[in-house]
């Protein structure tokens, strides 16, 4: 993986909070997709596609098998996407956070949740920006 050039920090304009910071994260419960949660190179390639999505700067992907289960932290420039599985329960936990106004967090936690297809699912948001 070739990393990116990392520019500075542009400086907010006066109207705008000196970080910008968004974290969605929820629990899917009942996945349809159990084989998937299994599937480490598969959430791998979930995670990568959702920072794509998620106009996020890539810099490390990371996972390891647990038992059924696996667990996958990328590490993007602008915080982590991390899923985490537990397939004898069709169960998995997903945490999208970044900072900067250019990415969606929102819409890089619904690609992980459209391709594990949980039957319920509990979301939270939080603003962790800084004004």
């Amino acid at each position: 993986m070739t990393l990116p050039v990392i520019k500075p920090r542009p400086q907010p304009a006066a109207n705008e909070p000196r970080v910008v910071g968004r974290h969605v994260y929820g629990n899917l419960y009942d996945c349809e997709e159990v084989e998937l949660l299994k599937d480490e190179k598969a959430l791998r390639d979930i995670v990568v596609e959702a920072a794509k999505l998620g106009n996020m700067t890539l810099l490390d992907v990371k996972s390891w098998k647990i038992g059924e289960g696996v667990s996958v932290v990328a590490v993007i420039l602008e915080s982590h996407i991390t899923i985490h599985t537990w397939p004898e329960y069709r169960f998995a936990t997903v945490d999208v956070y970044s900072c900067g106004k250019h990415t969606d967090p929102q819409r890089a936690f619904q690609y992980i949740v459209s391709k594990l297809r949980p039957r319920h699912i509990e979301v939270g948001a939080a603003d962790r920006s800084l004004e």
